[in-house]
């Protein structure tokens, strides 16, 4: 039984995540919130934009080539959506990106990387 590839960045599959939550959020103006009657004001600008919450368990090779996608100002991601159950493709970007030593090897390390892939 293969695996899905959950995510690929610029055409190349990364392992299978250890934590893979997706989100659809709404972009909201300034002008949104609560009114002075009290009455709640959402004024969106757009609706169904993904937010991808990942981490990975990885070796120093992967964990350089993800610090490498973190330093991008884009990229085109194709993931899995689990809302639809299908693979769809977006123009995103990398925020909250953290690494942490999980156990010291012989081959530099286990590492453990999270991030969130924002979409455009």
């Amino acid at each position: 039984m293969a695996f899905n590839h959950y995510l690929n960045f610029n055409g190349t599959n990364l392992p299978l995540p250890d934590t893979y939550d997706v989100d659809m959020i709404d972009v909201l103006t300034d002008a949104s919130g609560e009114t002075e009657a009290g009455t709640r004001q959402r004024d969106i600008v757009r609706t169904g934009m993904y937010s991808i919450s990942v981490s990975f368990s990885v070796s120093s090779k992967w964990l350089k080539i993800l610090t490498e996608y973190k330093q991008l100002k884009s990229m085109t991601v194709t993931f899995f959506d689990p809302h639809t159950l299908e693979v769809k493709e977006a123009e995103m970007f990398i925020e909250g990106y953290k690494v942490s030593l999980v156990k010291d090897t012989s081959c530099l390390g286990l590492w453990k990387v999270s991030f969130v892939l924002n979409e455009f």
